[in-house]
């Protein structure tokens, strides 16, 4: 739970940091379930002669280079979303035990609580976030989960309907995030309304007359750490460049009954003090919403997920 003067804070500024919120258990076997899972797809790839070189001896972080160097397109089969356009049935996503353990983590719930009610929904913009050192990126990579992320506000990324909702973003750190490789910093000062945001591309951030100037500041944090945002805070990522990649998950929750914003892909009650029969406690029924919403998706036009257009005004 926050303390009073925890709480000051996140009403004042629109965020806090918190140090040692999610246990090292937690966090090992979240490293174990992705290790296992790059592993299967370094050998499936080797397998099929798009790696040169074998598996054995490498480690996590060495799969990921030898995949971006050759193209190999990692981020999907590990993240937590489907992707915002473009799925078919046979879209890669990431749904297992440990991660499913991480959103549903007591620490983080106990936090979410006190600040939303204790009618909690895990809500499904979500996403892991793991940055190579920016070195390392080919040149023509645009990805704002690959190379450091615009300014922009959390409400940005839902549409119209869920303007009304209550929710909060977690960003968990599961390496150190620092400075150097490229942690989060946020814009200092009260915000209390959307701004413009421009979409371009996998790309959406602030419209450049309000991307801050002088008011950015720094946001580190160890592993096992998570930073909250209110919806409205501006936020970016900074450059990774260290010589190692920053590692964290991307999770936001919202009050239960109130639109999540991204209808068609699936929440869930992750704690309800009223009704306990209702929480999700068994992760294969997580991974089953997905599927299903994938399977479904995959036969219907695109929905789209944001309200901005890249040729709105101050979009120039």
């Amino acid at each position: 739970m926050l303390d009073q003067g925890q709480l000051s804070a996140f009403e004042t500024d629109g965020y806090i940091v918190i140090e040692n919120v999610v246990g090292e258990a937690t966090l090992a076997a979240v490293r174990t379930e992705y290790e296992e899972l790059m592993d299967r797809l370094y050998r499936r790839w080797h397998r099929d002669g798009l790696l040169p070189e074998p598996p054995d001896g490498l480690s996590f972080w060495d799969k990921i280079d030898r995949c971006t160097a050759n193209r190999l397109d990692w981020f999907q089969p590990l993240d937590i979303c489907l992707p915002s356009e473009r799925i078919t049935a046979e879209t890669p996503m990431h749904f297992g035990p440990a991660v499913f353990d991480l959103v549903t983590d007591r620490n983080i719930l106990d936090i979410v609580e006190t600040l939303i009610g204790p009618e909690i929904m895990s809500n499904p913009i979500q996403h892991v976030r793991i940055k190579p050192p920016e070195n390392e990126v080919p040149a023509d990579e645009t990805r704002s989960h690959i190379i450091s992320t615009d300014w922009h506000q959390d409400r940005s990324a839902i549409v119209e309907e869920a303007d009304i909702t209550t929710m909060v973003t977690v960003w968990i750190a599961i390496t150190d995030a620092t400075v150097e490789n490229g942690c989060l910093q946020v814009a200092s000062g009260n915000y209390d309304k959307l701004l413009q945001h421009c979409a371009s591309g996998n790309h959406l951030g602030l419209a450049s007359a309000h991307t801050p100037q002088n008011n950015a500041v720094p946001l580190p944090v160890n592993a096992g750490g998570v930073v909250i945002f209110h919806p409205l805070t501006p936020h970016s990522s900074l450059s990774n460049r260290s010589g190692a990649y920053r590692w964290s998950f991307d999770l936001r929750y919202h009050v239960t009954g109130q639109p999540s914003g991204r209808g068609q892909f699936p929440d869930f009650v992750a704690r309800s003090r009223a009704n306990p029969g209702s929480e999700l406690r068994d992760w294969r029924q997580w991974l089953g919403s997905w599927e299903a919403a994938r399977a479904r998706l995959a036969t219907i036009p695109h929905i789209p997920q944001y309200r901005w257009d890249s040729d709105a005004p101050g979009c120039a």
